[in-house]
């Protein structure tokens, strides 16, 4: 089975293509722009697989997805790519909807005139807003966004949709919670606390901390977006969850514990613009259809993230230059005061 892979160099994308290589029989043809969070360091280990083939391009560019998709004929199409980071949507709207809406538009027309047998499209929880205790949200739960990137994946999420009742096209739609692990490019909670603690900075914690979010480590995910693709429903809507709710101030106190960093280091900061209160999934459905459940618990997966950083310093060091610095200051600054 031969898949085309959207946003494979980006963290989630990356650990899928690793294993997809890794652990099955597929062989992958990954699509990436490799914006500020693509990392060709991500796939070394499977770089001269003959099973992989990477191409450099951009989903918005309809000639080039065009040629892709008629020249490799893929079986399915996995498809990661997104500007995911919710503050930066708000510092700038713009390319949030131009890749997550317009991408997605493009590549399911591609995927229609090309007659592809499958098309996942991986979401995010966030299209369901923020949902009071002790709610969870199902598939059937109405969407209610809250920032500019959740509005843009809960359009591209019906975009999609529309193509499977409209076009019969047969899409799959993945909606998963926060996800962490190794490679994570450090601007989201997990990866950013660490790098700063490791490195004796400040933890900048929005508001008062007592955001809750379920998380998920990334293999998890991943393995939940295989059984999708080999045996969700077309036309189907299949949430991922972790099964492991807290508030991030708890994350924080957590990860400063294993790193046996001190709790002075907790910076409270101006909290962002429309920030959710808590995110809650069921992913009932996901585990009754293919069986896949979560298998690592919190503690463990944040304690082998941890160590990931600690073991790849360089990786964090290149990643952390240029232009994340320039972001950094610009969505923390006006927060502290500094």
């Amino acid at each position: 089975m031969k898949i085309i892979v959207t946003g494979g160099a980006g963290f989630i994308g990356s650990a899928f293509v690793r294993m997809a290589i890794g652990e099955t029989d597929l062989e992958v043809v990954n699509l990436d722009a490799l914006t500020y969070a693509g990392n060709l360091e991500n796939l070394t280990s499977v770089a001269t697989s003959e099973r992989y083939r990477f191409v450099h391009g951009d989903i918005c560019d309809a000639a080039l997805v065009e040629a892709l998709v008629a020249e490799e004929k893929p079986d399915a199409i996995v498809h990661f790519a997104a500007e995911s980071h919710v503050d930066r949507s708000i510092l700038s709207p713009e390319p949030v909807v131009r890749t997550n809406f317009n991408g997605t538009f493009t590549l399911l027309e591609a995927a229609k005139r090309n007659q592809i047998g499958r098309f996942v499209h991986v979401s995010t929880d966030e299209v369901y807003g923020s949902l009071e205790a002790p709610h969870e949200a199902d598939e059937q739960y109405p969407l209610n966004p809250s920032s500019p990137y959740s509005a843009s994946k809960a359009a591209s999420d019906l975009l999609a949709r529309s193509y499977f009742v409209t076009f019969h096209l047969p899409v799959v739609i993945t909606r998963a919670s926060n996800n962490y692990g190794p490679y994570q490019f450090p601007e989201k909670l997990i990866p950013l606390m660490i790098s700063n603690a490791l490195e004796d900075k400040a933890l900048p914690v929005y508001g008062d901390g007592q955001q809750i979010r379920d998380w998920l480590y990334v293999e998890d995910h991943c393995r939940g977006i295989l059984a999708v693709l080999r045996q969700g429903r077309e036309g189907e809507i299949y949430n991922i969850g972790g099964n492991r709710s807290l508030p991030n101030l708890d994350v924080v106190h957590q990860l400063l514990a294993i790193t046996e960093k001190p709790e002075s280091l907790i910076r409270y900061v101006t909290d962002r613009p429309g920030h959710d209160r808590r995110y809650a999934l069921s992913s009932e459905k996901l585990m009754r259809e293919t069986g896949w459940e979560p298998v690592m618990n919190f503690e463990t997966g944040l304690a082998r993230t941890i160590q990931w950083y600690r073991d790849n310093s360089a990786w964090v060091s290149h990643v952390r230059s240029g232009e994340y610095r320039a972001y950094y200051e610009t969505n923390y600054a006006h927060r502290t005061g500094e």
